[in-house]
């Protein structure tokens, strides 16, 4: 249902590395960049990009906005949240189960501040 998402950022270039390093782990590349924006994607799922807004003025974050990844397994989960904190992202909640329906999940903030989630459920 959902092609792709944008987040917002202040400084593309450290944005881009922070999300290289990240999605990398889940296979994803670059598709996609211009001066204003980098995107990435893989085969057979949405794409995320970080872009300067439009408009020219500057990045907020959201409240209540955050970006779920799906990362295939526990272990990926698990991976995905050590590397965004060892890129620089701040730990919003440590892997762990979430509830009794085999949901499992970590929760951290990138260098902007836009709160994203890595999960599997099984």
């Amino acid at each position: 249902m959902i092609g792709y998402v944008t987040l917002g950022t202040n400084d593309l270039p450290r944005a881009a590395k922070f999300y290289d390093g990240l999605l990398a782990l889940l296979g994803a590349k670059r598709m996609m960049e211009t001066e204003r924006n980098v995107a990435w994607g893989s085969s057979g799922g949405g794409g995320l990009g970080v872009c300067k807004p439009f408009d020219g003025k500057t990045a907020t974050v959201g409240n209540g906005v955050m970006i779920a990844l799906a990362a295939g397994s526990r272990a990926n989960v698990d991976a995905l949240y050590k590397k965004a904190l060892e890129l620089g992202g701040r730990d919003e909640g440590p892997p762990g189960p979430r509830g009794t329906s085999g949901f499992y999940a970590a929760y951290f903030r990138d260098l902007d501040g836009n709160k994203l989630s890595a999960f599997h459920v099984g």
